[in-house]
């Protein structure tokens, strides 16, 4: 399993009765997970002092309950020196997926080591933690998300940490058509990060279903590649693509490129009983080490 273990600012405290506990930073937030299936003792006293709980509806959805929490504050992440704003919204989100740090670290590293200029191109980059991550190990980054308010999120952050000013793309577009534009104007990139929605539209109503889309989109992107590829990471939070299919799916449309395949979960240690958490799956290709 890829573990996020190098957190300050952000922990999962307890788990139990299909909800977490977790701290961002000064606050303590309670939201729904579907993998929480045990009915154990909330020993914590975080549960009493929560800042905000988002509840589910019995109809869909749900919707936040606050105990003085700001609309908007942030947290760091300082193995990366990163810096992201937070504020809850729709669908029990934060703005960010702190698993993913696991990732970031991953592909940071490989990035640094490389010994040339890489370009990197992010799909689906919400508010940017991966495009982030790479531009601050010294990539050059084309950030590609369908919605104007997470690119917008996304430059926030860029700008909190510092990074403003780094060689990065921000782009509003749906990401296939995209793609296939960029095959069109024989643009190649050195890495692909994908953290694709399982249901989603695009700005012009464009639908979106992984299990649907996310070959026919890999197979695309694999033309989009340099005659060096460096890294290719597909993330999925869907149940059905668990990481045998993200490896087969990887080792599929790269054999031609030889290299190394890994897919693992992603997972949060909790604090309070030592479990690992599962948070989706990710399916990692790098070239072979020369």
């Amino acid at each position: 399993m890829f573990i996020a273990d190098k957190w300050n600012d952000y922990e999962v405290l307890d788990t139990s009765r299909g909800e977490k506990l977790e701290r961002w930073g000064d606050y303590l937030l309670v939201r729904p997970d579907p993998q929480v299936i045990w009915d154990t003792k909330r020993t914590h006293p975080g549960w009493k002092k929560k800042n905000g709980h988002y509840h589910r509806s019995a109809k869909g959805g749900g919707e936040w309950e606050f105990f003085h929490l700001p609309g908007q504050w942030s947290i760091s992440y300082e193995n990366l020196d990163l810096t992201f704003n937070l504020k809850p919204f729709s669908f029990k989100h934060t703005g960010l997926f702190p698993e993913q740090a696991a990732n970031w670290d991953w592909f940071a590293d490989k990035i640094r080591c490389a010994g040339r200029p890489i370009k990197v191109l992010n799909l689906f980059a919400y508010t940017g933690g991966a495009t982030l991550a790479a531009a601050s190990a010294g990539a050059q980054v084309t950030h590609v998300d369908a919605s104007k308010g997470m690119v917008a999120w996304a430059k926030e952050n860029a700008k909190s940490s510092g990074l403003e000013e780094a060689k990065i793309r921000w782009l509003v577009d749906d990401c296939q058509k995209f793609v296939e534009r960029e095959i069109r104007r024989g643009n190649h990139y050195d890495a692909v990060i994908m953290d694709p929605p399982s249901y989603g539209r695009g700005p012009k109503g464009e639908i979106w279903k992984i299990e649907d889309a996310i070959h026919p989109l890999v197979k695309l992107c694999v033309q989009l590649l340099s005659t060096q590829p460096l890294f290719f990471l597909i993330n999925s939070y869907t149940t059905g693509l668990q990481p045998a299919v993200l490896s087969y799916l990887l080792g599929t449309e790269l054999r031609s490129f030889g290299g190394r395949i890994d897919a693992q979960e992603v997972g949060l240690l909790v604090r309070e009983s030592g479990l690992i958490l599962p948070c989706g799956a990710s399916g990692r290709w790098e070239c072979s080490e020369k």
